[in-house]
């Protein structure tokens, strides 16, 4: 049996719309292996589609993760990450189990993959529904 490395970095995200579609938001967390944490929310402030959302607000995080390890003078692709949500559909899309058939998410997937492919590995983990509310608070 494999023992899967500790990552560098864990991100937790969680988007949603007021209605659907409706106004976008989302929130993340940002954890590093010595226990820091940065939480942020954002409102997108557009109408989109709850699963636009997840994307969206994945997509936030992973560019915010990237420019604060270039910052520190680091290229992201010597860190490992494990991203955790509890859109099954997203995790799905990402991992490849699932096809990406609406047309509005095929440009969200694209750009979340591109970003993925900037780490060393990642590591995508579906969390139930109650999980994401209770460190995200929605």
């Amino acid at each position: 049996m494999t023992q899967r490395v500790v990552p560098d970095y864990v991100l937790i995200f969680d988007g949603g719309s007021l209605g659907n579609p409706g106004p976008g938001y989302g929130s993340y967390i940002i954890r590093t292996r010595d226990g820091r944490e940065d939480r942020r929310r954002l409102d997108f402030k557009e109408e989109m589609t709850n699963n636009e959302a997840e994307y969206r607000i994945l997509i936030a995080a992973l560019e915010d993760l990237i420019h604060r390890i270039q910052r520190a003078g680091k290229d992201p692709s010597a860190f490992t990450l494990e991203i955790r949500g509890d859109s099954q559909l997203v995790i799905s899309q990402l991992e490849g189990t699932f096809r990406v058939r609406a047309p509005h998410l095929r440009a969200l997937w694209e750009a979340a993959r591109e970003r993925l492919n900037r780490f060393r590995e990642v590591y995508l983990v579906w969390q139930p529904r109650m999980t994401s509310a209770s460190e995200l608070g929605h």
